[in-house]
């Protein structure tokens, strides 16, 4: 049985979650009864994630209704909203956050009066958790079939436990693997500048029992030329109705080394993360952060003064380089503006 730490939790009207930011040097907790400590948390990327934002907003939005004290319920919904444009204005590219602030909104505004929205709220976002966790371990099991006994992986940034409720998307598969007595290596590229490969992933898999090796982002190439390396799966921030998939930058580098070395390469999403609003890249926006997060590595400038840096968070990978996406009801394969509708209506 896998046992890794817990992202992220609801425990008694606060909420408790990894400090991301301290990994793998320690293990340190954030605690808090705030929903601003939370959306702090999102934009500051000490928790970080598609599903595990999404859950962190949510609970965000379980703690402003657990210690709001609003009179009536209109203040109440009014108050809720304000926190949810908040929260909906942290990070824009994982579609998971929209998703799951509207669903609590949602909860919310159907409620009967004041004590049942409380309520209302706090399930709801109980129920993003659980269902996040179970949608991760369902696509543990469709990914652990295209696993074979033996088989050498590589993946990007971390998709894994640490950035979902529990399991993770893309090491989903490999943790059921494990589980099933198939041995796996695992090639995490360091993912810079976060370095969510190197200090994330190999942090998780390594604790999970899994033989991982951290590589450079730049090396994709000659691994693929010099390793045999079997399977690529990657997660998601968001998937389009047609198959495009936003994902931590580096991610469509790799998809087209994958191509050229016939190596299938898949997307492991639960189906929050597919938008059926959005057809193409046109239709959502793609995170810029600060250039000091690429000028500076742990605390120490390793550029030029003077010299600026440009930081687009994530990339866009075409669906033609997309094999088959993973969700908890199955694998979705082109044509995907046909398939990733019919699988997430399941």
């Amino acid at each position: 049985m896998i046992n890794l730490p817990r992202t992220i939790e609801w425990v008694d009207g606060k909420v408790r979650l990894i400090n991301q930011l301290l990994l793998p040097e320690r293990l340190e907790y954030i605690e808090t009864e705030d929903w601003r400590r939370i959306a702090k948390a999102i934009k500051d990327m000490e928790i970080r994630g598609a599903p595990a934002i999404g859950v962190a907003a949510a609970f965000a939005l379980a703690l402003y209704a657990y210690h709001d004290s609003s009179p009536s319920f209109e203040g109440f919904l009014e108050g809720l909203k304000r926190a949810g444009e908040v929260l909906a204005s942290t990070r824009p590219t994982a579609v998971n956050l929209f998703w799951a602030i509207r669903r609590v909104l949602s909860a919310a505004e159907k409620a009967g009066g004041l004590d049942e929205a409380r309520r209302a709220v706090i399930d709801e976002a109980l129920a993003v958790q659980r269902e996040d966790e179970e949608a991760n371990r369902k696509i543990g099991e469709y990914g652990e079939k295209l696993i074979e006994d033996g088989d050498t992986l590589i993946t990007v940034c971390n998709a894994g436990s640490l950035a979902t409720s529990y399991w993770g998307t893309a090491t989903a598969p490999i943790y059921t693997a494990l589980e099933k007595g198939k041995r796996v290596r695992v090639f995490a590229l360091e993912t810079r500048p976060y370095l969510q490969g190197a200090r994330l992933t190999a942090w998780e898999l390594s604790r999970a029992g899994v033989e991982v090796y951290v590589v450079t982002d730049n090396s994709i190439g000659i691994l693929a030329e010099k390793e045999r390396i079997d399977l690529a799966i990657v997660g998601a921030d968001r998937v389009t109705r047609l198959g495009y998939v936003a994902n931590k930058i580096g991610t469509y580098p790799l998809s087209l080394v994958a191509r050229v070395h016939n190596i299938p390469f898949y997307v492991a999403a639960p189906t929050s993360s597919i938008d059926l609003e959005a057809a193409g890249p046109e239709d959502f926006e793609i995170e810029k952060r600060n250039p000091e997060e690429v000028l500076y590595c742990r605390g120490k400038r390793i550029a030029p003064e003077g010299v600026s840096a440009l930081y687009y968070a994530f990339d866009i990978t075409p669906p033609q380089l997309v094999t088959g996406i993973i969700t908890e009801n199955g694998v979705a394969y082109p044509p995907y503006e046909k398939n990733l509708v019919r699988i997430k209506s399941f």
